[in-house]
């Protein structure tokens, strides 16, 4: 039976080879015992063969995967609002240096460094004793002076009726006039003198000229004080209320925003009226927004970047000068621009791409330009246009030319709904 079977399967090729075509087979009946005899050889030839003679048949082919599910979203132009980030840093809206203006000794250290102060609230205080001197020796001179003018008025009150009566002298009269003059500038003199020794004595106490917090004290007491040189530097006060925002803009930058606002792609607000929100180092966002207050026409050589400028308030001094923030600018809209969900856009080694569905309904690789993130979604500057069905979940198993079955999110999030209520199961009995 084995014999038979095989024979059946192999005899087209057998009689490919044998010389008369005739194959003499036990099983049919066929032909002669002789013929068969000598043919064995070959026959067994062939049955240990039966790979290379082809008789084997041909597999069936496995059927096509059925389109894989995948959740796209129509491309749709819209104006969105674009916020340009930026690293910057707090400056007080007005540092003043406190310096002494007098020379002396320090005497008395009167803040706490670090804290913030008040306007007008004394910091520093000299010796004042040998100023207190000068005022009192500068008031005896201008009482002197005042007696001095009033003899020389006097002399002039007597001159003048016996001047009238020829019983006096023009001379004496323009002596008189002229002592009278004389004692009016010296007073005049005096007094400036008192009014300097006052101010002298004024400066040994000296304030703080705004609220802010203030700086470290750089002299102690018992130190010489100048008005000139290292040693008139004492602290620092810094207004917190208005701060100030610095951060830089570069050439770059400028110049491809202007490129953008020519071609109509971007629109800035009126006026620069710009919006800048503030986020903390620890990714928080301050309360208080502020407007650009200043914009440096120089461009920096040192920098390659334009010093821009924004004023916010900070009633509880929450920002001090110094800190490094990050700045969030906005007002300015991309009309017509291509968003797209940022999880549909894929990072590769040339650059970034997306996968779309094309009209014959397969999975199409596409190379975009990206440009700025709008919360969720991803401004696309080139290859995409309005219409383009964009595959947002789904394709992380799909290659290019492979057919896709295309649900909504609204239905995938149906889907998932459905799946995640599944119904008890009954107890086993």
């Amino acid at each position: 039976m084995f014999k038979s079977t095989i024979m059946k399967s192999c005899l087209p090729c057998i009689e490919k080879f044998l010389p008369d075509g005739n194959v003499a087979c036990a099983s049919s009946g066929r032909g002669t015992s002789s013929s068969w005899s000598w043919r064995m050889p070959a026959v067994f030839l062939f049955m240990l063969m039966g790979t290379v003679c082809g008789c084997k048949k041909e597999a069936p082919k496995a059927a096509a995967p059925p389109p894989a599910e995948v959740v796209a979203v129509a491309v749709a132009p819209k104006t969105v609002p674009i916020t340009t980030p930026f690293v910057a840093q707090a400056e007080s809206s007005h540092q003043v240096e406190i310096v002494a203006r007098v020379n002396g000794f320090l005497e008395k250290i009167l803040y706490k460094e670090g804290e913030v102060v008040k306007a007008g609230q004394v910091l520093f205080l000299m010796d004042q004793k040998p100023f207190k001197a000068q005022v009192n020796a500068s008031r005896g001179e201008v009482e002197n002076r005042q007696a001095q003018l009033w003899t020389a008025k006097a002399n002039l009150d007597r001159i003048q009726p016996l001047a009238a009566q020829d019983a006096a002298s023009k001379s004496d009269l323009d002596n008189a006039v002229g002592a009278v003059k004389s004692a009016e500038a010296s007073l005049y003199e005096a007094k400036s003198r008192l009014e300097k020794a006052e101010l002298d004595l004024s400066y040994t106490t000296i304030k703080s000229p705004v609220s802010g917090v203030s700086g470290q004290a750089l002299l102690r007491e018992g130190a010489y004080l100048s008005p000139v040189g290292q040693a008139s530097k004492l602290s620092y006060v810094a207004r917190l209320d208005p701060i100030w925002i610095n951060f830089s803009v570069s050439q770059n930058e400028m110049a491809t925003n202007q490129q953008e606002v020519a071609k109509g792609r971007l629109t800035v607000p009126k006026n620069q009226n710009y919006d800048v929100e503030v986020e903390l180092s620890d990714g928080t966002r301050y309360p208080h927004t502020g407007k650009l207050s200043f914009a440096d026409p120089s461009f920096s050589q040192q920098t390659g970047t334009f010093l821009v400028r924004a004023e916010l308030p900070n009633p509880k001094g929450a920002l001090r000068p110094g800190m490094f923030v990050k700045v969030h600018v906005k007002g300015a809209v991309r009309p017509n621009a291509i968003v797209v969900p940022q999880k549909a856009v894929q990072q590769t080694a040339n650059g970034h791409v997306v996968y779309l569905v094309n009209n014959k309904g397969q999975a199409e690789l596409r190379p975009v330009m990206v440009g700025e993130w709008v919360g969720d979604e991803w401004v696309i500057n080139q290859g995409l246009k309005g219409g383009d069905k964009i595959i947002v979940e789904g394709f992380q198993r799909l290659a290019p030319g492979a057919p896709v079955k295309v649900i909504t999110p609204e239905e995938a999030a149906a889907k998932a709904a459905a799946a995640a209520v599944k119904p008890a199961q009954p107890a086993a009995k």
